[in-house]
Order: C-alpha cells, then structure tokens, then sequence
C-alpha cells in the first residue's frame, strides 16, 4: 500500500516536470537564450501568416514623436507647471519643463496633420476590401496614435507594430483590431514595418524615428529596398536637424542619393507625393 502511494506521488512529479513537457508547451524553454533563434523565427512568422489571412497587400509607414499629443493635452500640462512655478517661481527643474513643453505644444499641429494624412491615404486608395495602402504604425501614442486615428475616424484598416519595452509601451485605441501585434525584437519589427510598404511617411521625432529613417534610407540607398517615396514632413525641422548637403559636399552620400527623399509640409502635398509615385500602386517586398 504504501509502495503504490509512493510510485503515485512520484508518476505526478513525473506528468508535472518540464522535462514531460511538449517543447512547444515549455514555456521556460522558449523563453531561454537557447531559444532566440525560435522566437525570432516565431516573430518573423505569426505577423506574416496573420497579414496574409487579412490579404493586407500594401503599407503606408507612419513615424513619429510619440510626445507630439493633440495640444488640449500639452495645454494641461503646460498649466500645471505654470501653477507650480507660482509656488516654486525659483525651481530650475519647473522652469525647464515649462520651455520644454512650450516647445512641445508648438509641434502639435503635427498630431493633425498625421491624422489628416491618414485620412486621405485610406479613403483615396484603399479598396473596399480595405487591405491596400493600410497605414503602419509603430502602435504607440503621439503620430503613431494620430495617423491610426486618422485611418479609424475614415473606417479603414491600419496597423500597429507595437514593442516590448522596459517601461511598458501599450498600444493606442485606434488600430483595427486583430491586427495589432507585439514584438520582442527591434530588427523583427522593422522588416515587417518595410516588407509591404509603398510609401513612408517621417514627422518629427526622437531617436526612434531617427533610427527607422536612417534604416529605409539605407535600404534605399543600396538597392535593398525597391524605390518608394520617403517624405520628410515639416522641412524646417528636418533641416534644422539633418544636414544632409553637408554628407553630399564632403562626398559621403552622392549627389542620387539626395534624391531618395522629399518634403512635404501638409497633408495634401504628402499624399500627392505618395500618388504621383510611379510603385504607388504596387505591393514592394524586400
């Protein structure tokens, strides 16, 4: 009696190790270093089966700032502060914020302007199935929210590439649902972002936008990426921030390569770039 207790008690411990597990059912296996290579595998894979389901056949790339909020929102913000300083008229660390976000709410008007965009990009050229020229976005607050939102307030389809993040990043309300996904790996997430796109769209940002940029004009530039438009919105700001002449005089980049993208200062004047392309109208894998 006592034996049979004893081969119970340990056939349990056996069904309830890991080791009993099916592979894809280990949860601590997948998530081991042991196991990148799969879940890269894996990341590359259930994107691609899901926007296959969905026949997504085109993109637009969205990127930008996600600090660059509708300005009601950066007004409530900036009072905030400013009652603060009436008590701390003193504090370095309040006066900085308020240039900051003095600075910021004049960059608001971006938040429209993608949003706009997003509007004419889905309803002039996505069918009535709504799976060409859906806006791509990396899924967060900021542009990303405002060029989803735009897609949403027009009934059409958009997507959201969000990313696994320290400080957790969830992803805004707009996007379609079903087509939403999260990526662990950075690279994973860029070449979904580029594989179906046809066009790019960059509003001022910070280091990730400048990241994504940097990544398709390079794809450009080398032939990896077939030609499509790359518009830089808000020329003053890119000027401000790129020298890109600078890279030409000292024959860094050619003189082609200046030519690999434009700029565009409203929505109308980006979306014509987008429809005068002559690949506009064709799904571009790389």
């Amino acid at each position: 009696m006592i034996k049979n207790i004893q081969n119970s008690k340990n056939l349990n411990l056996i069904l309830d190790s890991n080791s009993y597990k099916l592979a894809q059912e280990d949860i601590n296996l997948l998530k081991s270093d042991e196991m990148r290579g799969v879940r890269m595998l894996l990341e590359i894979t259930k994107p691609e089966l899901v926007l296959e389901e969905q026949n997504i056949i085109s993109t637009i790339i969205v990127f930008g700032g996600a600090k660059i909020v509708e300005e009601t929102l950066v007004q409530h913000e900036i009072d905030k502060v400013k009652n603060s300083l009436e008590k701390f008229p003193e504090s370095i660390e309040l006066k900085i914020k308020f240039k900051k976000l003095k600075n910021l709410i004049s960059m608001s008007h971006y938040y429209e302007s993608a949003k706009e965009f997003s509007k004419l990009a889905s309803v002039n050229n996505q069918d009535k199935k709504c799976n060409s020229h859906v806006i791509v976005t990396g899924g967060g607050p900021g542009i990303m929210e405002a060029a989803n939102r735009g897609a949403f307030e027009a009934n059409c389809k958009s997507i959201g590439l969000n990313i696994k993040l320290p400080n957790e990043q969830y992803p805004n309300s707009f996007i379609t649902p079903g087509l939403c996904f999260k990526f662990n790996y950075f690279a994973l997430r860029k070449i979904h972002f580029v594989m179906r796109s046809v066009a790019a769209v960059f509003f001022p940002g910070g280091f990730g936008t400048l990241d994504e940029l940097f990544e398709l004009l390079t794809l450009r530039q080398t032939g990896m990426k077939s030609e499509i438009p790359i518009i830089l919105f808000g020329r003053q700001y890119w000027n401000n921030l790129i020298n890109f002449e600078l890279l030409s005089d000292f024959g860094l980049i050619s003189e082609n390569d200046l030519k690999i993208f434009k700029y565009a200062d409203t929505a109308s004047e980006a979306w014509k770039i987008v429809e005068s392309s002559k690949n506009s109208k064709n799904t571009s894998k790389f």
